[in-house]
């Protein structure tokens, strides 16, 4: 998936207005994406630096990103992911345009293999989507997927991507939330897209179960016992486990579909009580 990604940066559209190069930081100790990025360092048209960070962290791994990127802007791009052409320009100029200090653009899910009914029907590998230029007044829909940030927003290296979150996941989250906090604006690109690889083993049930879980585990992180966002969860997952039994007479993806909406309401009343249902990726 990497070495389809990298290919696919080699086309991005500029109409001359930047240049651009890649920054691939290998999150692994024995080295696994050298070779990738190696390969393609030789015959690539744009300048690609290969850096490793080998403590498996995945907010490290971003901070080291950021470290080494040249530029006034940096753009986050999964390595499960690939771009179209026109993916850097759209968030450029609508940056500029909307003076924002950063730009989100969406995912798109693009499947290996055909998935099962369930997963079609319930929609769960899809994500929001919004009008360009929709202002994010909070961080619950944020994420690094597919984003472009200014620079200055790391020139404190020490308030970059928070570690504690390096293994659960959420550092993305945190940071946007931190910055939201200080002002800064976050605006949506829907002409920015970027499709994310689905491989066959997310069709486990008990992929999106966890996943769901881990969210919800994040999502506490952001939130207090006693507030209204957790009475609302407690609501839901009450809701949710009731209605769970008889959904599943009306098909097996409108069950799925909400489980793993409960399962993100249990994962953060779970979190708040200090529970640690899942502790990993």
């Amino acid at each position: 998936m990497l070495s389809h990604l990298l290919s696919k940066l080699q086309d991005q559209v500029t109409e001359n207005l930047f240049t651009y190069s890649a920054v691939v930081v290998d999150n692994d100790v024995n080295l696994s994406a050298k070779d990738i990025v190696t390969s393609w360092q030789e015959k690539s048209m744009i300048r690609i630096d290969y850096f490793c960070e080998p403590q498996q962290n995945i907010a490290l791994a971003r901070n080291k990103a950021v470290k080494n990127a040249k530029g006034n802007f940096i753009a986050f791009i999964d390595d499960d992911e690939f771009p179209e052409n026109n993916w850097l320009i759209n968030l450029l100029k609508t940056q500029e345009k909307y003076n924002a200090a950063g730009v989100l653009g969406p995912v798109k899910p693009h499947f290996q293999v055909d998935p099962p009914q369930w997963i079609i029907k319930s929609k769960i590998c899809e994500r929001p989507a919004y009008p360009t230029g929709t202002v994010f007044k909070n961080s619950n829909k944020t994420r690094t997927g597919n984003v472009l940030f200014r620079r200055e927003l790391f020139a404190d290296q020490e308030k970059s991507f928070n570690p504690e979150f390096g293994l659960t996941g959420g550092e993305d989250v945190n940071f946007f939330s931190r910055m939201i906090e200080k002002g800064s604006i976050f605006v949506w690109c829907d002409e920015a897209c970027v499709y994310e690889v689905v491989s066959p083993d997310r069709f486990e049930k008990k992929f999106e179960i966890k996943r769901a879980l881990l969210r919800g585990a994040v999502s506490a992180s952001k939130s207090s016992l006693l507030s209204m966002s957790t009475f609302k969860s407690t609501i839901a997952f009450i809701v949710y486990t009731t209605a769970l039994p008889f959904l599943y007479l009306f098909g097996e993806y409108l069950f799925m579909k909400y489980l793993i909406k409960d399962c993100d309401h249990f994962g953060k009343i779970a979190g708040l009580l200090g529970w640690n249902i899942v502790t990993k990726r």
